[in-house]
């Protein structure tokens, strides 16, 4: 009689256990609707491809599950984290990471559900936008799998559905990069333009976007979402479904930087790794060193001089390289039949951090200037070199650049902002006219943890990012000086004819690729506005 309430117990549990793992002996038998016809009539259990001649399969319109059908990680677990660090906080995220233990203890409903409350309560939607908008394409492109990517593009009409993370996470960047018509998937209430952490239904006027004609479209999924598929509204209306198994989906293969889709010129956001728990815990563990280092490393950089500074921050992990340094070789201003010159060398770089001109000044060991643009006062009041604030006007800039280089060496980036990937962007011709001759200087940094520049508020943080970085990096490599005054075919060449060589030539040394993007359509990619940041911070 004891053992009938202990049974009881077993045989409710074992119900509660099918209810929510399903039935998984039989999770590759079709399922039949209520009418009886087969939900599915065809499954197939390897990865679609669809050949460049089956016109049949051409001509269709394609359902996509976007978390089990184009992306290879089975984990969202990263993606939120950079929600709720990027557009929340380092707090928000240390909660999250608290979590992960009770997240692996619960479904995957569940967990999703946990994740959207902790990560969503309380942030703008602008926030949220933006750094789905400017952040999440890198990660995305990063996790995409070619041969899901080849099911893309290899029917007529893609629509994508989010079944773990909110659409707002993901609609941005497939609409842009992978060209999907329409996106539907989990929506979170706002309450005047706040997230309160709770899911509403999808939006049926999305689906409404896009008219889609049931007989042409096909499904294309992952075998362990089996049975999310039936109750799904656009799901529920193909006429068949295509799926790939775990294991089959374990081969595919990521994409290189040439395969992207499309070209990744902008990201934004603070983090330069992606935020794995295991990777997360390493970071927070890190944070209680970092934050006093980047301290020291500043003030060791700022006060000391740069023979000394150089020297001790190698021993705290600040790596510095330097190629045909002009200090050993005698290329600049040593030469013992030198003329004196009526003003100081100019020194043109590419743009990577803030702390470029400062590398500069380093490897050649001597004080320079440099130009600012929409720059805050903190950094500017940090800054162990001079600094010369340049303005919108033409003729003004001009001015100030000239002044500043019959004082001395002048250091400038003609691209006005900073370009993380292998991408120069547009040079601005002003540097060539004011001297007969520059010195070209092709800089290349690494950061393991955080990113040193950043479009949003607290820019005057950039540098400190960049000092937390367990083993910071830098390449200085100084090139032969360049003429301005060109002539090709028996044509002098013009100001911007002479920027464009510039800038292919440093391109070259580095590897990058030449872009006629500029710092207006970076910002305006990113944070939609021109670039003027708060120059009072």
């Amino acid at each position: 009689m004891a053992l009938k309430p202990f049974s009881k117990f077993l045989l409710a549990f074992y119900h509660l256990a099918r209810r929510r793992l399903g039935n998984l002996l039989g999770q590759y038998h079709h399922l039949q609707s209520s009418s009886g016809i087969s939900t599915y009539p065809k499954i197939i259990q390897t990865c679609l491809r669809v050949p460049q001649d089956d016109e049949h399969l051409r001509n269709k319109t394609l359902v996509l599950d976007v978390e089990g059908g184009l992306l290879r990680s089975t984990s969202t677990f990263p993606y939120f984290m950079l929600i709720a660090i990027e557009a929340g906080s380092f707090l928000r995220g240390f909660i999250l990471l608290c979590l992960y233990p009770l997240l692996c203890c619960v479904t995957q409903e569940v967990k999703s559900k946990i994740m959207i409350m902790v990560c969503f309560v309380g942030l703008r939607e602008e926030k949220v936008v933006r750094v789905a908008r400017a952040t999440l394409p890198k990660y995305f492109l990063e996790d995409l799998g070619r041969e899901g990517l080849e099911v893309v593009s290899g029917v007529k009409r893609v629509a994508g559905v989010c079944r773990l993370i909110p659409r707002v996470m993901a609609e941005a960047f497939l609409k842009e990069y992978t060209e999907f018509e329409v996106v539907v998937g989990r929506e979170v209430k706002m309450i005047r333009g706040r997230y309160v952490g709770f899911l509403r239904k999808e939006s049926e006027g999305r689906l409404g976007q896009a008219k889609f004609d049931q007989n042409e479209m096909i499904g294309f999924g992952s075998s362990s979402s089996y049975f999310d598929y039936d109750h799904h509204q656009l799901f529920s209306r193909c006429k068949q479904v295509y799926l790939v198994t775990p294991e089959e989906k374990r081969k595919w293969s990521p994409l290189s930087r040439d395969q992207y889709p499309r070209p990744l010129i902008f990201h934004d956001g603070r983090l330069a790794f992606r935020p794995t728990p295991q990777a997360t815990l390493a970071m927070f563990m890190w944070l209680p060193l970092a934050l006093p280092l980047t301290v020291l490393r500043t003030i060791i950089f700022v006060k000391l001089p740069y023979s000394i500074s150089v020297a001790i921050g190698s021993v705290i992990g600040v790596t510095t390289r330097v190629i045909n340094s002009p200090v050993d070789t005698g290329k600049v201003g040593s030469e013992p039949h030198a003329q004196p010159s009526p003003q100081g060398h100019l020194y043109v770089c590419n743009h990577r951090t803030l702390l470029d001109p400062v590398y500069i000044s380093a490897m050649l060991n001597k004080q320079v200037s440099t130009v600012t643009y929409s720059v805050s006062r903190v950094s500017e009041l940090l800054s162990p070199i001079g600094t010369v604030r340049l303005t919108r006007n033409r003729d003004e800039d001009w001015r100030r650049m000239e002044q500043s280089l019959k004082q001395g060496d002048l250091v400038v980036c003609p691209e006005g902002t900073t370009c993380r990937e292998p991408y120069l962007l547009r040079f601005s011709p002003l540097f060539v006219e004011l001297v007969d001759e520059v010195y070209p200087v092709a800089l290349v940094n690494w950061s393991s943890m955080f990113h040193g520049t950043s479009t949003g508020n607290f820019k005057y943080l950039d540098h400190f990012y960049y000092f937390m970085n367990p083993r910071p990096a830098y390449d200085v490599q100084f090139m032969d000086k360049m003429p301005t005054r060109m002539v090709i075919q028996g044509k002098r060449c013009e100001s911007k004819e002479v920027a464009n060589l510039v800038q292919g030539e440093i391109g070259r040394i580095l590897g990058f690729r030449s872009t006629t993007l500029t710092r207006k359509d970076k910002y305006l990619r990113l944070a939609g506005n021109e670039g003027f940041a708060d120059t009072k911070q």
